[in-house]
C-alpha cells in the first residue's frame, strides 16, 4: 500500500473502480436502460432482488426519490438485508436449493415484466435458481455480479452456473474475489468493501438511462419525488395512483 491514509486510499479504489464501470459497462448500461424503458412501454412491472449485502443496492431502486416509481423489491424473507438473527442464517439460506421458485410462485411476477437480480458472487442457489425459474416464467433477467467469481470460485448450485449464465444482460461491478479493497501488514484479513458504492452507482446508472430512454420516446418517466421538497408528497400521490396496477410497495 502507498504511504497515502487508508481512508484516501479507499476513496481512491472505489473511484477506479467506478471509471472501470463507466467505461467498460457503457454498453450494458445502455441496453439495460432499454430494456427496462421498453418493459414500462410495454405496460410490464419491474422487481429488484438481492440477498444479503447485496440487497441494500435493491433497496436503493424502491420508492426512491428521483427513483422510478414502478420499481418494486421482491423481497425473501431472512434474507433481505442482515436484520435476521441470527446473521448466518441469512448467508445458510442463499444456499437452499428449491427456495427461489417458492418465492416465484407467491409473488407478482409475470411475462413481460423485468427482474435485476443483484448478488456479488452470483454462485449461491438462491440467485442462480431467481434467474432460471424467472426466465422460465417469460420474465426479463438483468444480472448484476462480479463475473471474476465465475473463474475463480465453484458455484455452489448444482447445475455448476452461476447468476451470469441466466441473465438476458449482465452488468459486471468489477469487484475482486473477497470485495475488500485494503491490506496492511498489521491487519490480518482484507478489509474496506466497495461493492455497496459501486453496485449502487451502476444500478443508478441504468435507472437514469431508463427515464432519458423514455423521454426521448415522448413518454413521463414515473420518477418520485423527495417527500422533503415542497409538493412532493403531491406528486407522489399522482404518480403512484396513475400506476397503481404496476406498484406493489403501497399496498
Amino acid at each position: 500500500m502507498s504511504d497515502r491514509a487508508p481512508a484516501g486510499q479507499f476513496l481512491d479504489a472505489a473511484i477506479d473502480l467506478l471509471r472501470r464501470v463507466r467505461d467498460e459497462e457503457a454498453d450494458s448500461v445502455t441496453a439495460a436502460g432499454t430494456l427496462l424503458a421498453d418493459t414500462v412501454e410495454s405496460g410490464g412491472r419491474l422487481f429488484a432482488f438481492g440477498a444479503g449485502h447485496s440487497s441494500l443496492a435493491a433497496q436503493d431502486l424502491v420508492y426512491r426519490a428521483g427513483g422510478l416509481a414502478l420499481m418494486n423489491l421482491l423481497a425473501v424473507p431472512g434474507v433481505v438485508g442482515v436484520d435476521v438473527r441470527p446473521a448466518p442464517l441469512g448467508s445458510a439460506l442463499e444456499r437452499v436449493d428449491g427456495l427461489a421458485s417458492a418465492v416465484l410462485d407467491s409473488s407478482p411476477l409475470r411475462a413481460g415484466d423485468a427482474l435485476l437480480i443483484i448478488s456479488l458472487s452470483g454462485r449461491n442457489a438462491l440467485p442462480v435458481e431467481m434467474a432460471m425459474h424467472a426466465q422460465a416464467r417469460g420474465v426479463r433477467v438483468i444480472g448484476v455480479t462480479s463475473v471474476a467469481y465465475a473463474t475463480e470460485t465453484r458455484s455452489r448450485h448444482s447445475s455448476g452456473t452461476y447468476l451470469k449464465d441466466h441473465c438476458d444482460l449482465v452488468l459486471d461491478s468489477k469487484i475482486a474475489v473477497g470485495d475488500a479493497e485494503l491490506t496492511l501488514d498489521n491487519v490480518p484479513a482484507p478489509f474496506a468493501p466497495a461493492s455497496t458504492v459501486v453496485t449502487s452507482a451502476l444500478l443508478q446508472a441504468v435507472m437514469a438511462t431508463t427515464a432519458a430512454t423514455l423521454a426521448d420516446r415522448g413518454l413521463e418517466p414515473p420518477l418520485l419525488r423527495s417527500g422533503n421538497v415542497d409538493g412532493g408528497h403531491d406528486w407522489n400521490g399522482r404518480v403512484m395512483e396513475q400506476y397503481r396496477d404496476r406498484i406493489f410497495y403501497r399496498h
